[in-house]
């Protein structure tokens, strides 16, 4: 998730036009392993403007990475970068890394977006460094051949409002459209090769350890090149990272009782709000008309104003209240709307896209990005009585997500299954500062307290909100944000855990 503004909230593709993405491209050919990754390491950079970001500072650049990093006289492919320099060059410390979350957000335009969010201390110390992940967007795009993306650029049917047989068909084509679109790169999209991109990144730009900033999937990467890289991390920020433990079909499960908890503060929201927003005056009763307007949609879309709702598209409206308690207004604002077939006031992305003027991203990429990762970072159970099981268990005690979270998706077919994480209790990194919110749904508080045990010396600042990623929704309070510019500009970790 992003710095501020609604749009920051709510998709992947909400990124200013930058460089076109290239093509795979045959990387140099030195004679051993050793050799190649420092022909890398030794690549001259072309910094040119960033087309479509007024800000005449920031600039970008292509890096040119293996496809596979264990045979890197191969194949190559490009990651995009942005470089917004320190304010002051007296006071730079090195390069503060960041990219987007998702997986399948592109990361280049956050260096502007935070220079507006990150206090002036910070500016002056650090060189913001943007990147997208491999196959995002600028970054040598991939797709599924799909004519558009998915509801929030993430791929999931809901049991009950289709059966579970016309699930797996669903699920067994998409499996084998990403196979026939983007087999070459399926077996090199995993976070851990994320990383790998990252300390090329860092071995380019010619400095000795990284320190970063990422929320989501973003923080969840930035463990995993602690994990890997551990002499090379600087200070690390990690706004809400999900637990690389139990990533990705052990994280969803479990974070089904905290969806349904912030599922159920809203509909209770609404109920006392009824006369502003007229969707239920108990929350039995708002219940019942979202449950009767997602039927209606799942049956045919709901025409409002220029736009037919599909019932994906209405899931993923409700989402978002889920996920951040600051859109509760917005959502039943619109939601009234389109139930009377208006079109919504405050029109929220329900569909990742890339910003006008960024070329070459393909229709479906960024839900094509995010399914080759969490598909790729581990083997998905393939029995598909494991689906059915879960399903049963969850949605008896969860019904609201329970059929979604638990429902079979593409892993079960994936063209291949492997263990391709680093256990999270290797990591060896200096300690880091977690962020979290107590009640985040999208990523639940354990998965935070798990990565402060991880990293040791790491310390664990939270908010009492119902938000995602405090820091990158602009949820945070004077006392996190504190914590935040304190560490990144003195290395000072605070002395215990704070509650703010």
């Amino acid at each position: 998730m992003g710095t501020s503004g609604l749009s920051r909230l709510v998709g992947v593709g909400l990124c200013l036009a930058l460089l076109a993405p290239t093509p795979a491209i045959a990387g140099p050919r030195p004679a051993s392993t050793a050799d190649s990754l420092e022909a890398y390491r030794q690549q001259r950079l072309t910094w040119v403007a960033c087309a479509g970001v007024d800000n005449p500072r920031l600039s970008c650049a292509a890096v040119r990475v293996p496809l596979d990093y264990r045979h890197p006289g191969a194949r190559a492919i490009t990651v995009t970068i942005s470089r917004l320099p320190a304010t002051d060059p007296a006071r730079r410390r090195g390069i503060l890394l960041t990219t987007e979350g998702g997986p399948g957000g592109a990361g280049v335009p956050l260096p502007d977006q935070l220079s507006r969010s990150l206090d002036p201390a910070v500016l002056a110390s650090y060189d913001l460094i943007g990147f997208d992940v491999r196959f995002v967007e600028r970054s040598t795009p991939i797709t599924c051949g799909q004519p558009a993306e998915e509801p929030g650029g993430y791929w999931v049917r809901i049991d009950g409002y289709q059966t579970f047989d016309r699930t797996v068909a669903e699920a067994r084509a998409q499996a084998q459209a990403c196979q026939r679109s983007a087999g070459w790169a399926l077996p090199y999209a995993t976070t851990a090769n994320a990383a790998r991109d990252m300390d090329l990144i860092r071995a380019v730009l010619r400095e000795p350890r990284i320190s970063y900033v990422g929320g989501s999937y973003a923080a969840l990467l930035g463990v995993v090149y602690s994990t890997l890289f551990p002499g090379r991390t600087d200070r690390l920020v990690l706004d809400s990272p999900p637990s690389l433990d139990t990533v990705w079909r052990g994280f969803e499960l479990q974070r089904t009782g905290a969806m349904e908890e912030n599922f159920t503060a809203f509909v209770d929201w609404l109920a006392a709000n009824d006369q502003t927003y007229h969707l239920g005056a108990t929350a039995a009763q708002a219940r019942a008309t979202i449950t009767a307007a997602l039927a209606r949609a799942n049956a045919e879309p709901i025409v409002a104003g220029d736009h037919a709702w599909t019932f994906g598209e209405l899931g993923y409206l409700f989402l978002l209240a889920t996920l951040f308690d600051q859109l509760w207004p917005v959502v039943a604002l619109d939601a009234a709307a389109i139930f009377a077939g208006s079109p919504p006031p405050i029109p929220l992305a329900i569909r990742p896209s890339a910003l006008p003027g960024t070329p070459g991203v393909p229709a479906d990429n960024h839900t094509a990005v995010n399914q080759a990762f969490r598909c790729g970072d581990h083997g998905w159970p393939r029995d598909l009585g494991v689906y059915e099981r879960d399903l049963a268990a969850l949605t008896s005690r969860f019904p609201v997500y329970g059929p979604a979270n638990a429902n079979v998706n593409p892993c079960a077919f994936w063209p291949f299954a492997r263990d391709a994480t680093p256990p999270l209790s290797a990591d060896r990194a200096p300690g880091a500062l977690v962020l979290a919110a107590l009640h985040d749904a999208a990523v639940p508080l354990s998965n935070s307290v798990a990565t402060r045990a991880a990293i040791r010396g790491s310390r664990l600042v939270t908010v009492d909100r119902r938000v995602h990623a405090p820091l990158f929704s602009g949820q945070t309070t004077a006392c996190m944000s504190a914590a935040v510019t304190d560490y990144l500009v003195t290395d000072r970790l605070p002395a215990t855990d704070l509650a703010c």
